[in-house]
């Protein structure tokens, strides 16, 4: 996720402080992965040095400055170029899990334990998921559909590995 593109576009309903943008980012993107307030903040100097941003007002009203930021026209153009690309689709071809099968197989470990442990990891956190699924928003239930189906392929390809671990094991130690 491009996290000055996210913050831009944010700033596109109207100008806003830093610990606006980071509420707004939390609330609708970093339910699992919150911004630092450090990161907004150094975010939005590039974004300023590259002219995405302008301050549009400074407040102090006792305290330290508080910057409040609003997009420039250079920044909207950004923001609807950045949309209309499509997102380079990762094929996965260098996973830890195929890494870590792989190293199973070749250090004489257990394959299998391997792959049974990781498909209860994913069948707990896809259950979780599902719990949070029932009890959210419909932006939240999306986010939560997406997780879960590469979750899904994820346990596909577990099985799949599980299925062919000896071919795999003789061609591995060969």
């Amino acid at each position: 996720m491009s996290i000055g593109h996210t913050l831009l576009g944010l700033l596109e309903s109207g100008p806003r402080h830093g610990y606006d943008l980071k509420r707004a980012f939390d609330d609708r993107f970093g339910h699992d992965r919150p911004l630092h307030y450090g990161q907004v903040y150094a975010t939005m100097s590039r974004l300023l040095k590259n002219g995405l941003v302008e301050v549009d007002s400074v407040e102090s009203a006792g305290g330290p400055e508080r910057k409040r930021y609003a997009i420039t026209e250079a920044g909207i153009t950004d923001v609807e170029q950045w949309l209309a690309r499509p997102e380079k689709p990762e094929p996965y071809l260098q996973s830890t899990l195929y890494t870590k099968v792989v190293l199973a197989l070749l250090t004489g470990r257990n394959a299998t334990g391997l792959l049974d442990a990781q498909r209860v990891e994913h069948l707990r956190l896809m259950r979780a998921l599902t719990e949070r699924k029932r009890r959210a928003d419909p932006a939240d239930q999306l986010l939560c559909e997406h997780a879960l189906f590469h979750l899904e392929a994820d346990v596909r390809w577990l099985e799949l590995a599980a299925a062919r671990l000896d071919r795999l094991a003789s061609e591995v130690r060969a």
